[in-house]
């Protein structure tokens, strides 16, 4: 086993998967001094970067995946999704459909997510679940290197339009950009664990759709992705002292979701406690609480989500995306 920082493992996975496939190739704004390593090795025509048109070059990346390449677009921030959504919600989600399975849009987007850092609301979204209501996306959120990596493997394989999304406050590149200058006197709640971990000697794709069970617990079941899996841990470790058991379920697929995976944990514990960074309406939380409930299972639910539009200022900012002290209040009001 290797050690390796989060956002090294998945160039490391691209390394070994460009290695392996001349078909793919990166561009994105700022790709190759991001993913310079891979310039380096792969050079300039496979490693490129674009104008600031996520349009243009977002829908560049879909006619290339058509063409028989195998493209990953780099999107600066999942923010600026918006900018370019026609060419995801109307024609890279539609293609395989609308042809009859005879054209793939085999594309990854790739983009850094979520906040926790005083960059705001046009800059700190997580907006996995507007993602994920759009049939024909996969949306992968992973937690950890191990995970990173080998999602991307899979994301890179898979035939159809991959959304990938990297949670900054896991990311060393991006964690090195936000601590430099006058930021070094802000403090940023990073986890302990996730930003970097063990990796295999050499990447396998992980399965799409497949949940892990973090922690056991017999109490409550909190199920997240990204830093939130990180956040639930830690607020299990602290309930411990309480005498509350809470497992944590990482979903790392966001679509398609294991909801037999959910479905199971939630019937043994009876309480089921959703921390999503994205949005509380109409979301991830929500569609959790139905797919339980659909399968039978009798349960008591609470969320810990984003509660509106992230403000600016920091201490703002900590009261309404997820932490350890929302989430503890919430096993706590679910054990009442």
């Amino acid at each position: 086993m290797r050690t390796m920082f989060f956002t090294q493992a998945i160039d490391d996975a691209l390394a070994q998967a460009m290695a392996d496939d001349s078909r793919i190739i990166l561009f994105g704004e700022d790709t190759p001094l991001l993913r310079r390593n891979l310039l380096v090795r792969f050079g300039p025509k496979r490693v490129r970067g674009t104008p600031i048109s996520e349009s243009a070059f977002l829908g560049a990346g879909v006619s290339a995946a058509m063409a028989g390449l195998r493209p990953v677009v780099e999107v600066y921030m999942v923010d600026f999704l918006g900018v370019c959504m026609d060419v995801l919600l109307n024609h890279a989600a539609k293609v395989e459909a609308f042809s009859g399975g005879k054209w793939t849009v085999p594309i990854v987007v790739r983009a850094p997510c979520g906040g926790g850092y005083g960059d705001s609301g046009q800059h700190e979204q997580s907006l996995w679940g507007w993602l994920a209501h759009i049939p024909g996306l996969t949306v992968l959120v992973p937690s950890t290197p191990a995970d990173a990596g080998g999602l991307m493997l899979a994301a890179l394989q898979h035939d159809g339009p991959v959304i990938f999304l990297e949670h900054k406050l896991l990311s060393e590149t991006w964690l090195e950009f936000l601590g430099s200058g006058a930021r070094r006197t802000v403090q940023y709640d990073v986890p302990a664990e996730g930003a970097r971990g063990s990796v295999p000697q050499r990447w396998e794709p992980l399965p799409i759709g497949k949940a892990v069970l973090r922690r056991t617990g017999g109490d409550v079941t909190i199920v997240s992705v990204g830093v939130g899996v990180h956040r639930a841990t830690e607020a299990a470790q602290a309930l411990e002292s309480e005498g509350i058991s809470a497992g944590v379920l990482d979903l790392r697929t966001v679509t398609p979701l294991d909801k037999a995976a959910v479905c199971q944990a939630v019937a043994q514990t009876g309480r089921l406690l959703v921390v999503d960074e994205d949005y509380k309406g109409f979301g991830l939380s929500g569609e959790l609480s139905a797919v339980v409930l659909e399968a039978g299972v009798s349960c008591g639910y609470a969320r810990v989500c984003t509660q509106t539009t992230i403000p600016y200022a920091r201490h703002l900012e900590d009261q309404v995306l997820p932490n350890k002290e929302r989430i503890c209040a919430g096993v706590r009001q679910l054990m009442q």
